[in-house]
Formats: structure tokens, sequence, C-alpha cells
């Protein structure tokens, strides 16, 4: 009686981990890493920052979840508004510039979806072209503390870029 307690408790005890091993494995293969990429490029012409971030569709859609707890879904049309919205407050608190020790002012432009990921437009306000730049970029530490985010910076045609892991968010760079 006890060997068959024993072996019956083995098989599932077998089977939970392998349906459990399973489904972190699936996980794994949509994407084992949580990455984005954010790029401040001053131009010259309009004298603003054009910015864009690109970032896995279903990381942004659980980091907009967690914080404002409402779920909201890239590809069903009927959440674009509130996406916009949502994204809009999460960019204001989660990405900042400062262009010569001066915060500047980042307007929300829009989003874009591309296959399983998100790009983001925003731009910075007017401001003269810049020596040193700072940043602070958090996008998704309120949700996984293995984010990575890789800051690329240009100015006049110099590119200077950073990997900033979690938790470190500020990058400066002098041009």
């Amino acid at each position: 009686m006890f060997l068959k307690k024993s072996l019956l408790f083995s098989l599932i005890l077998f089977f939970i981990i392998a349906l459990s091993s399973f489904k972190s494995s699936e996980a794994a293969v949509l994407h084992p890493y949580h990455v984005g990429s954010v790029e401040f490029n001053y131009n010259s012409k309009t004298k603003t920052y054009e910015i864009s971030g690109k970032f896995f569709l279903d990381d942004l859609e659980n980091g907009l979840k967690e914080k404002y707890g409402i779920a909201v879904h890239f590809n069903d049309e009927k959440y674009k508004k509130q996406i916009n919205e949502l994204l809009s407050k999460y960019c204001s608190e989660y990405l900042k510039l400062k262009s010569d020790n001066n915060a500047l002012r980042i307007n929300y432009i829009g989003f874009e979806e591309d296959n399983e990921s998100v790009n983001i437009f925003l731009e910075s306000e007017v401001t003269t072209p810049p020596k040193k730049v700072e940043t602070a970029v958090s996008f998704l530490y309120n949700l996984y503390d293995d984010q990575m985010n890789i800051i690329h910076i240009i100015v006049n045609g110099k590119r200077q870029s950073e990997r900033l892991n979690y938790p470190n968010r500020y990058l400066y760079k002098n041009f």
C-alpha cells in the first residue's frame, strides 16, 4: 500500500514539474529576455529631440496593466484611445531628458505596432544644440527586475549608445 501511494505521489509530482517546465519553456520561446530601446535624436533643423522607443508588445501591455490596473490589448482597435492615454502618462513618468542641465518637456506623439513590438514616438520642446545630454529611462522597471534598455543619443550625427540594466536608469553623455 505504501509503495502504491509513493509511486502515485511520484507520478503526480513528475507531471506537475513537467507541466510547469513546459509553460516556462513555452514563455521563454516567445522571448527569454526583457529588453527595449530608446533613441534620442537631436534634430538641428527643428531644434528638438525626436525620441522613439521600441518594446515587446506583451511586456508593454503587462507593464501598463501593472502600473494602472487596466488591461489593454495593442492588437485590438477598441483600446487605441485608452492605450494612447496610458502611454502618455507612462512615458511622462518613466522617461526624462535634460539638455545642458535644463529639464525638457517631452510630448507624447503616438505609437505604432510592429509585429510583436510597439514603437513609441515622442518629441522634446525646442532647445539649443546640446553639449551635455542626460536621460533617465526606466521603462518596464515597474514590472521586470531583469529589464535592459539600450539607449542611443545622437547629436549632429554622432551616436553614443549604452545599455542600462535594472535598476540603473541614468545616462550622461557629452558632445
